[in-house]
């Protein structure tokens, strides 16, 4: 077998390492201070042989003036990550065309037994600092992280004491009155002496979406929507600082957000080109919901035994109830005809993380992070109305030591390292729907274990230019409740069902990086592959079912920033993902991955500019380019692109807080989302947002 671009070339570079022994001081760089927090160790930015994305908060709050999901402000700033569906959901979203693994300061939100696709709305984004983003498989932080790692780090307190309040309003430019949106917050901190506390609140109440024609957009009654909900967050950190090098730190988020159930939807012949359309009316059941506690209580000790020693315990509750119908495969005559229900998703996790960092290890210039990680995940989804369990109680119970070595020697860096990746499953016997057959499914235990690598190397060619390339591997289970559910053959058993094999991926990736006084260049590209895939495709009632399949993904992203004055910035960024997977079963891939599983190529362009010490704007051109690739049947797949134009301007005053202006499909585009041109569902046939204009205010002392 030939082996990757990428591979060639790790090799290549370390075989001319071998004779080299570069004596250089490493230079000191601006772009360094910020030290990653996801990557389980103290490293700077510059020194992560991955792509590496901080979003700020000051990005943040800009891009809350034209979007008001973190779902869309991903979208928005990371070139691979796919369109937001503009739902309350993640489902069809992707990261350089696999499933991302999301943190909320490093406490895992996702569900590695039944995706629910609702990971990305956890916690409101108004209480985020800023968010990490590590492209691309890892598994340094556990499971999960076949598309990268999205760590989100919440709000923090200084010393004094500070309050900060905020409110906002939005609405399109038609059908305004029903599409009224606003929301208030307030974030009080306070730190003295060996104290430090961090307590907020932030409610919403969000209207209804209109497209480009001036329509309500439909909405979404069975993975659930942002339009027509309610939402509030209660979110408090608490820090006692026993002496210099001891801390303890607790952090509790409570988020509960739920669709108002006020309007149904109607129509939609995606043939046709008829958008799906909401008008008023009552559900048949209840409006979906999420509700999602998080708390973790952290132990920091800056020398236990020699080593800096973060010992993390956690939990999360997570219950998502899902909008409903009278879906063939909700249909058992037991219960009657024209049968209604609607599914709920409840997973319970625990987990601890140990750290222990080792920098300059006998005084070399060797650094080890090692440390085990435990997670036990108790899940079931039922059906909510009958109280059928459409998947059985699972629990899960994962164990993962890992150690991981650096070298820094001149200008090169080396980073090598170990996980050896435990799991267990337990599940009773149980009894699949009526609707697969009514089979008797033997209960079992099966366990797992798999050993996963990684490899990294950068050099830093001048004090300006930095190259890495990297080799890693990802684990993440393949959704087991939706593979056990969705059994439709006799006489099978937990124990021997090949499709409950956990995924791993390969990633391999290789950029260069150019960061000067006015311009800075990132440039990347990566293979992602898998023998054991977990590709989604929709059954007749547009309920996903997992395949499991070769897949291979390969893609090339670019990101440059140039300064034309300390006033005036413009930027672009690019992505081109391709994907595919084997159809047939014989060991080679062979048909192109649809839209429910990678990104299509797009780019992006801003230009930020200061027009005095108090006012600034913003203005981005998001472009989705076309991808006409299938015939026949798959021709479902195909995306005719679209074009987005967003603005922002931000007012400080010194009395009166800070107001930030913003307007979000400009040039009122008509479109129809990525996901329903490429979920082939007349029902999910949904157009996108049209201008809509938001007003937001920020006022602390």
């Amino acid at each position: 077998m030939k082996k990757s671009i990428i591979s060639s070339a790790i090799f290549s570079i370390l075989a001319t390492t071998v004779a080299a022994n570069s004596q250089a001081e490493e230079a000191v760089k601006d772009y360094e201070i910020l030290v990653v927090l996801a990557t389980r160790a103290p490293l700077q930015k510059s020194a992560v042989p991955a792509t590496v994305t901080i979003i700020d908060s000051e990005q943040i709050q800009q891009q809350l003036s034209v979007s008001n999901s973190l779902s869309d402000i991903l979208g928005n700033l990371l070139p691979s990550y796919s369109p937001s569906r503009q739902k309350l959901t993640s489902s069809g979203e992707s990261f350089r065309g696999r499933t991302p693994l999301y943190l909320i300061d490093g406490v895992p939100q996702s569900n590695p037994l039944r995706n629910g696709s609702r990971s990305g709305y956890t916690i409101d984004p108004m209480l985020i600092e800023r968010v990490e983003v590590i492209h691309g498989a890892s598994a340094i932080q556990g499971m999960g992280a076949s598309g990268g790692i999205i760590n989100i780090i919440t709000k923090s307190a200084t010393e004094g004491t500070q309050h900060q309040v905020t409110a906002g309003v939005s609405a399109p430019t038609s059908q305004s009155s029903e599409g009224l949106s606003y929301d208030a917050g307030y974030l009080v901190s306070h730190g003295e002496g060996q104290w430090q506390f961090v307590g907020g609140v932030h409610l919403r109440e969000t209207g209804m979406y209109v497209d480009g024609d001036g329509q309500l957009i439909g909405v979404d009654t069975t993975q659930g929507d942002t339009m027509d909900s309610s939402s509030y967050d209660f979110f408090g950190k608490a820090v006692y600082q026993f002496d210099r090098e001891r801390q303890l730190q607790l952090m509790i988020n409570h988020l509960d957000i739920a669709s108002n159930g006020d309007y149904i939807s109607i129509g939609g012949d995606r043939e046709n080109g008829i958008p799906t359309i909401s008008a008023r009316g009552e559900l048949e059941l209840d409006p979906a919901e999420n509700e999602v506690t998080t708390a973790s209580l952290n132990y920091s000790d800056a020398d236990w035994l020699g080593a800096d020693l973060n010992w993390q315990l956690f939990s999360q509750s997570f219950s998502a109830l899902y909008g409903g119908g009278n879906f063939a495969t909700f249909q058992d005559p037991a219960y009657g005809s024209d049968l209604y229900d609607q599914s709920r998703n409840d997973s319970n996790k625990l987990g601890s993380r140990i750290t222990l960092n080792w920098l300059k290890v006998a005084d070399s210039n060797i650094d080890i992070t090692t440390g085990l990680d435990f997670l036990r995940d108790r899940t079931f989804q039922e059906l909510a109305q009958t109280k059928r369990k459409w998947v059985p109680e699972t629990e899960f119970e994962n164990w993962a030591p890992f150690v991981q070595a650096r070298f820094n020697t001149g200008d090169w860096s080396f980073n090598a390292g170990l996980r050896y990746e435990y799991g267990k499953l337990k599940v009773d016997d149980f009894t699949t729907l009526a609707s697969y057959g009514g089979h008797f499914v033997e209960g079992g235990d099966p366990s797992f274990n798999e050993l996963l690598t990684n490899l990294g190397v950068v050099y830093e060619f001048t004090d300006n230019w930095r190259g890495f390339v990297s080799m890693s591997e990802g684990f993440s289970m393949a959704d087991v409740g939706r593979v056990m559910r969705g059994i439709s053959e006799p006489n099978q058993s937990v124990n021997t069902f090949l499709n409950l094999e956990p995924v791993l991926t390969d990633n391999n990736e290789i950029g260069v990086e150019y960061f000067g006084d006015n311009l800075t260049f990132a440039a990347s590209y990566f293979e992602s592959t898998s023998d054991l895939g977990a590709r989604l495709s929709p059954n007749s009632d547009g309920i996903f079912e997992v395949n499991r399949e070769k897949t291979e993904i390969q893609g090339f992203e670019v990101t440059t920033e140039y300064a034309l004055s300390t006033d005036t910035l413009l930027g672009v960024m690019y992505a081109d993902n391709d994907g595919e997977f084997d159809s047939d079963e014989d060991g080679l891939v062979d048909t192109k991955l649809g839209g429910r599983n990678i990104s299509p190529r797009r780019a992006n362009l801003y230009w930020t500019q200061n027009w005095g010490s108090d006012v600034d704007s913003r203005v981005q051109w998001n472009h989705f380019f076309d991808r006409h690739i299938y015939t026949g049947a798959e021709s479902v797949n195909n995306f005719d692109g679209y074009s987005t134009l967003d603005f922002t301007v931000n007012l400080m005053t010194q009395k009166a807080g800070d107001f930030t202006l913003g307007i979000e499909n400009l040039l009122d585009e008509s479109y129809f989302t990525y996901y329903a041109q490429t979920a082939a569902h007349d029902t999910r046939n949904f157009m996108g947002r049209g201008r809509t204009v938001r007003l937001n205010w920020q006022y602390a002392w």
